[in-house]
């Protein structure tokens, strides 16, 4: 583990920022390397989408999210501009933890309501990308002085026992990010989160909710085109990080939502017959024409289904929120006693 502060402008040195670092480059590395040797060396092919969101990637999504076909980030928001404020009463959070954060752009509603009520202490962005990170902690720390900031560079699979401890913890999970997790994952996701937390703590998850297959296809579908290049941004982490040889021009984009598990998949398709070398490994990879790799799958929930996931892993649902649409679902739940 690392300990540093941030760097900055010295109004922002001067702010109350930490950084832990459990995530190191070299970590990265490895795990990609191991990741590519195991999805791309076996049929079906397939990566973990965490690989998708280098620097260029993180660009990307944030495109997405504001593109008219995707729907998710703004229906999340429209909830949270609703209902921030009696989250915030319901559970008086000295700490709000964000997994995954990002930017922490939609967070900014719960850290506002927490302030209001006058019980916000503490802000934890928990994150993958150290780079990501220290942008997003430094700007928190200016807009909300008097908050500690306490980044983490961890992976949400690996690293919650680091989630730094204290009274009302308030964990948020936002935009569908564990519908990423396939179901064995994700239920042992949840058991472990579930493990560290205190009677006084408690989760809001966002959950995208199932609806007509035309809208969820379309929003991994946009006519930008955005979400291919996204898509295709993974193969140019793999040419730039292992020396691989991807012709980008010659895999499609496809996304499409597969009723019986329940989610959308992300897919590269190879256009033509192809070979890969991957020199960083070493391994070549064949490619038929018409092959599939698939980089991300997107579960959408019915919502007694994720209270029913819940329950299995230990937490007792205490609330739960939807826009206008019911298009996507925030909800709250706490420890079981």
């Amino acid at each position: 583990m690392r300990l540093d502060t941030l760097a900055g402008p010295p109004a922002l040195r001067a702010s109350s920022v930490r950084l832990d670092v459990h995530l190191t480059a070299e970590d990265l590395a490895r795990a990609l390397r191991a990741d590519a040797r195991t999805g791309l060396g076996t049929r079906p092919r397939e990566l973990p989408p965490k690989w998708l969101y280098d620097e260029r990637g993180c660009r990307l999504f944030e495109e997405i999210t504001r593109l008219p076909e995707y729907y998710p980030t703004r229906r999340e928001r429209e909830i949270l501009l609703a209902h921030a404020p009696e989250i915030a009463q319901r559970t008086r959070a000295a700490t709000l933890v964000e997994l995954g954060s990002g930017t922490s752009e939609k967070t900014r509603l719960l850290l506002s309501a927490l302030r209001e009520l006058g019980t916000l202490e503490r802000f934890v962005p928990f994150d993958v990308s150290e780079t990501t990170l220290r942008t997003a902690a430094a700007a928190i720390a200016q807009e909300y002085p008097g908050v500690h900031v306490h980044a983490v560079v961890g992976d949400f699979e690996r690293h919650l026992a680091h989630l730094p401890r204290g009274s009302a913890r308030l964990v948020a999970f936002l935009g569908g990010t564990v519908g990423n997790l396939k179901p064995e994952a994700r239920a042992r996701f949840l058991r472990r989160l579930a493990l560290q937390l205190g009677p006084r703590d408690a989760l809001l998850l966002g959950t995208d909710l199932v609806k007509d297959i035309p809208r969820l296809e379309a929003a991994y579908n946009d006519r930008q085109g955005v979400t291919a290049e996204f898509n295709r941004n993974v193969l140019r982490v793999l040419n730039r990080e292992l020396g691989a040889t991807f012709d980008l021009e010659r895999f499609e984009h496809v996304a499409r939502y597969d009723a019986r598990q329940g989610w959308i998949e992300m897919l590269l398709r190879s256009t033509v017959a192809q070979r890969v070398q991957l020199p960083g490994l070493p391994l070549q990879v064949d490619f038929s024409a018409g092959e599939l790799l698939r980089t991300e799958v997107s579960a959408k929930f019915q919502v007694e289904q994720v209270e029913g996931e819940l329950a299995m892993a230990g937490f007792t649902r205490a609330g739960f929120w939807t826009d206008r649409w019911g298009d996507f679902g925030l909800t709250l739940a706490v420890p079981t006693a």
